[in-house]
C-alpha cells in the first residue's frame, strides 16, 4: 500500500510542475497574447515557420532558445509540442520602482538582493525565502542566463514570493548603475572582499549573489561600491550560493536592528 501511495505522491508532483509549462506553437503565441509572464521559449532546432512566434516574443522580450528536438519532447511529457515550448512564471514578476515603493512604504532604507545568474531553482526559492524573513524589499534577478519564477523555485520560497517582489531585468550592470544613481551602496559577494563583519551595512543597499560556480561576473563585480567576503575556516574553499546569500542577509538584518555581536 505504501508503494502506491508513494507513487500517487509522485504523480502529483510530476502534474505541479507541469502547471508552467505551455505546449504548442498556437498555445505560446496566445500566451504571448495574453500578456502572461514567460520566463523562455525553447525551440526544437530545425523547427520551421516560426517566423512570428520569434517577432512576438523578441517585442515581448523573452527569451528564445534552441534545443535538441529530444529535451522539448522530454519536458512536453507527451503532449504535442510542435516542436515549442514556454516555461511560464509561476509568479508575477516586480518592477524595480515596486521594490523602491515597498521599501518607502516601510519607512526603511532600500534593501536588495540582487542574483547574478543563479541557474538552480532551489537556490533562487532559498534566496526569496532568506530575504523574506530577513525584511529584504526585492530581489532581481537578469532575463538571461538565469533561472526565473518557476514552479521549483515557488515551491522552494515556501510561500515568499507572495511577499517579496521580483524584478527581471534586461541588464544587471545597467541595474546596478540605475540604483546607485538612486543612493544604494552596492555590496558584491566574492571570496576575495573584506570581512563581511567589517562592512557597514547599515544603510541603503543592494547585496550581489553570484552564480553556482562562478560567483559574481567580472563586470557586475567591477560595478559594485565594496567587495565582502565570509571568512573560511575548514577545507572547502566555499559556501553552496543559498547558503552564503542566507548567511550574508542575516548579516545586514542584524546591522539594520542595531544587534551588537557579543
Amino acid at each position: 500500500m505504501d508503494k502506491y501511495k508513494e507513487r500517487e505522491k509522485e504523480e502529483i508532483r510530476e502534474n505541479e510542475a507541469d502547471k508552467d509549462k505551455i505546449c504548442g506553437r498556437n498555445a505560446v503565441i496566445e500566451a504571448i497574447k495574453s500578456g502572461r509572464e514567460i520566463d523562455r521559449i525553447m525551440v526544437a532546432k530545425g523547427a520551421t515557420n516560426l517566423g512570428k512566434l520569434y517577432a512576438m516574443a523578441k517585442d515581448a522580450g523573452i527569451p528564445v532558445k534552441e534545443v535538441a528536438p529530444v529535451k522539448i519532447e522530454e519536458l512536453a511529457a507527451g503532449a504535442n509540442a510542435q516542436g515549442v515550448l514556454a516555461m511560464a512564471a509561476a509568479h508575477k514578476y516586480a518592477t524595480v520602482d515596486e521594490i523602491f515603493a515597498l521599501a518607502e512604504e516601510r519607512g526603511e532604507p532600500p534593501f536588495i538582493i540582487i542574483a547574478d545568474g543563479l541557474e538552480d531553482g532551489h537556490n533562487l526559492g532559498a534566496v526569496i525565502r532568506t530575504a523574506e524573513c530577513c525584511g529584504a524589499h526585492g530581489v532581481i534577478i537578469p532575463k538571461r542566463r538565469s533561472v526565473g519564477l518557476n514552479y521549483v523555485v515557488a515551491k522552494t520560497s515556501v510561500g515568499a514570493v507572495e511577499y517579496v517582489p521580483v524584478a527581471r531585468v534586461t541588464n544587471i550592470a545597467r541595474t546596478i548603475d540605475e540604483l546607485k544613481e538612486r543612493g544604494v551602496w552596492i555590496f558584491g559577494a566574492d571570496m576575495d572582499g573584506e570581512a563581511l563583519w567589517s562592512a557597514d551595512l547599515s544603510g541603503a543597499i543592494g547585496l550581489v549573489v553570484g552564480a553556482e560556480g562562478e560567483g559574481v561576473s567580472r563586470l557586475v563585480k567591477e560595478k559594485c561600491d565594496f567587495v565582502v567576503s565570509l571568512p573560511m575556516r575548514g577545507k572547502i574553499e566555499s559556501l553552496n550560493a543559498s547558503v552564503a546569500a542566507s548567511v550574508m542577509m542575516y548579516e545586514v538584518a542584524r546591522q539594520r536592528l542595531g544587534i551588537k555581536a557579543r
